[in-house]
């Protein structure tokens, strides 16, 4: 018999919850063998379930993983006291708070920033090294010398206790990375993945619960993900295909999943701090609770993206924040914020740099350069309906597809 027809996301999802747990039960420094044991569990789930999952497979899956992990312990005859002392249940109270818990292993403030988001989102989330290549806009090559050196920093590291507050804002990072890889995939065939969306708000009310987790900036990143996934019925056609915000039929919107935008933007306003989410939440709240596109308040939107570059500087806000000048100001104005613009040239690689060039020069009527733009944009573009959209955009222009 064949091995069941597993979800697409469920071997991802296994991996990291059998990793938190395992390195939770024989420690962080131990995490590669923890990894190896996920890995040969999942292997020998694909080899030995017969056409249907057993009752409880995470369970079956641990089993697995910590036989393998005691079996390399004995091998090497380092540490034979845990076959006795290792505890064999696999609740999901443990699962959850061990993923929350290894994420702040992995903000270790010994370990740089996008080293340690390598890391998470390697081992937690499951990532291939493309997906993080592009997210945090490296080479392959680099990932993964950052993420051999992030692995061997945690080497000989000491149990963490808990969450500790000085890694709260990397763990929030890593939370919101999560999210915008469910939001617009670098998968050729899924533009939106769903279970990484809902995993990143699992993972975010799971940390609000703790009382390290109960600040405005949580609730602020929260709201942004409800605000998203209140678009999701409305960003794909029946053919999968792409439909732009100005283009979507808002009747299709979430209403409940804005209303738990709208409370927990609420609740993000108590204190005086203001962060890159809340600034990031009131840009999607505005797009959101606006009737139609033409009536967004873009003059808003625009002042949102200045807050947003004080708080929290990058290129990639100048961008989107030429886009809603373009509307707000016209497209010749975008223009000349671009210009002004020492684009980096990871971002001059990006595709969204290059498309939003075309478009803004398409509607300016340089139709040679949006052409020129549009074409690079879809030699880049990570995913099928957007390339399908840049195709149109061609085709509009008289390039072909």
């Amino acid at each position: 018999m064949s091995a069941p027809e597993l979800p697409q996301h469920f071997f991802r999802r296994e991996f990291g919850r059998l990793v938190s747990v395992l390195s939770r039960r024989f420690g962080v420094e131990r995490l590669s063998l923890c990894e190896d044991a996920a890995q040969t569990a999942l292997l020998r789930a694909t080899q030995s379930w017969p056409t249907a999952m057993p009752d409880d497979a995470g369970a079956w899956l641990y089993r697995v993983a910590q036989n393998h992990v005691l079996d390399e312990l004995r091998r090497v005859k380092r540490d034979d006291r845990y076959a006795a002392e290792v505890q064999t249940e696999y609740a999901q109270q443990d699962v959850d708070e061990g993923v929350l818990r290894l994420l702040f292993v992995c903000a270790d403030p010994e370990i740089p920033l996008e080293s340690q988001l390598v890391l998470a989102l390697k081992t937690l989330c499951g990532f291939s090294t493309r997906e993080i290549a592009l997210r945090l806009f490296l080479t392959e090559e680099a990932v993964h010398k950052r993420l051999q050196r992030a692995r061997t920093a945690l080497e000989g590291h000491a149990e963490l206790r808990g969450v500790e507050p000085a890694r709260l804002e990397a763990v929030l990072q890593m939370i919101f990375l999560l999210f915008n890889e469910g939001y617009s995939s670098a998968q050729p065939d899924r533009l939106i993945r769903r279970e990484l969306c809902d995993e990143a708000l699992h993972l975010a009310y799971s940390l609000r619960a703790d009382p390290t987790g109960d600040v405005p900036e949580l609730d602020a990143l929260i709201a942004l993900m409800h605000f998203h996934t209140a678009r999701f019925d409305a960003r794909l056609d029946e053919c999968g295909g792409l439909v732009l915000l100005e283009e979507q039929d808002r009747t299709r919107w979430n209403t409940a999943a804005i209303e738990r935008g709208l409370e927990h933007l609420t609740l993000s306003a108590r204190g005086s701090a203001v962060s890159r989410y809340h600034a990031l939440a009131g840009i999607a709240a505005a797009h959101t609770l606006a009737p139609s596109y033409a009536e967004t308040d873009w003059e808003a939107v625009v002042r949102l993206y200045d807050t947003l570059e004080r708080i929290a500087p990058s290129p990639l806000n100048v961008l989107n924040r030429a886009i809603a000048i373009a509307e707000w100001k016209g497209p010749d104005a975008a223009l000349t914020e671009l210009d002004a613009l020492a684009a980096p040239s990871w971002l001059q690689d990006y595709y969204l740099w290059d498309a939003t060039l075309g478009e803004l020069h398409r509607r300016c009527g340089h139709r040679e350069q949006a052409a020129f733009h549009t074409r690079r944009a879809l030699e880049a573009a990570p995913t099928n309906p957007e390339r399908a959209l840049l195709e149109r955009r061609l085709r509009a222009l008289g390039e072909g597809g």
